[in-house]
């Protein structure tokens, strides 16, 4: 499969390691492909130099990316996702799915971070990103995971959740195959329409202080019913 990566930072150097691993045509794509932002230090993360070397993956420009791919992966920051899919083209984009794993989360004064303000009034950065792209599939998922636990969900012991949403139940089937398929997911839930993103999105201030409070970003959750 042709995949299109937005973003080359942790979580897009994860999921494209894996994804090469298994056998895909992967290109990771950044705001300005140059050899200094290829040897520039990433937080987390390794320099795309250091990662092209690794796995023999091919990085491009956001629009190179999303052309290439079949499927797309918008592993963006959230305040900047809907900038970098414009970048990336929504010519590029129309038809296909797009799995949004990106998270609007404020840094600016320092940990624990909060919701950007945006997305706290009623919207999320998957409803944006299906707003802005409306002949792209989008489906919420893997965000609230860490990037090792998306590829892996084997590193946490016994069953837990895979959540997602999305308005195209075709697409949701796509990602949800995907993730069993690639990654080994047993149990997905499915939140709805585009919507649920927002639940997801407004978790991630409870995971990180879950984070903090475990000592390890390596946990989940799992839905128990009566």
């Amino acid at each position: 499969m042709k995949i299109g990566i937005i973003g080359g930072g942790s979580v897009g150097q994860t999921l494209g390691a894996k994804l090469i691993a298994n056998g895909h045509d992967v290109v990771l794509g950044i705001r300005t492909p140059s050899q200094a932002e290829f040897d520039k230090e990433r937080s987390m993360a390794d320099t795309i130099s250091a990662w092209m070397k690794k796995t023999g993956g091919k990085v491009m420009s956001f629009a190179e990316a999303a052309k290439h791919g079949t499927l797309i992966i918008n592993a963006t920051s959230g305040g900047i996702s809907l900038d970098a899919l414009k970048q990336a083209g929504a010519e590029n984009l129309k038809g296909k799915v797009l799995i949004d794993i990106a998270n609007p989360l404020d840094f600016s004064r320092g940990m624990p971070p909060t919701v950007i303000t945006k997305y706290t009034q009623g919207t999320s950065v998957g409803e944006e990103l299906q707003s802005a792209f409306p002949e792209t599939h989008v489906v919420k998922a893997f965000n609230t995971i860490a990037a090792a636990v998306m590829v892996d969900p084997s590193l946490i012991k016994g069953e837990h959740d895979l959540l997602i949403s999305g308005n195209d139940t075709a697409a949701k089937k796509t990602v949800s195959d995907f993730a069993r398929k690639e990654f080994g997911w047993t149990s997905i839930v499915d939140l709805g329409d585009i919507v649920g993103a927002r639940g997801t999105e407004h978790y991630l201030p409870l995971w990180v202080r879950l984070w903090g409070a475990t000592g390890t970003p390596f946990f989940n959750i799992k839905i128990v019913k009566s």
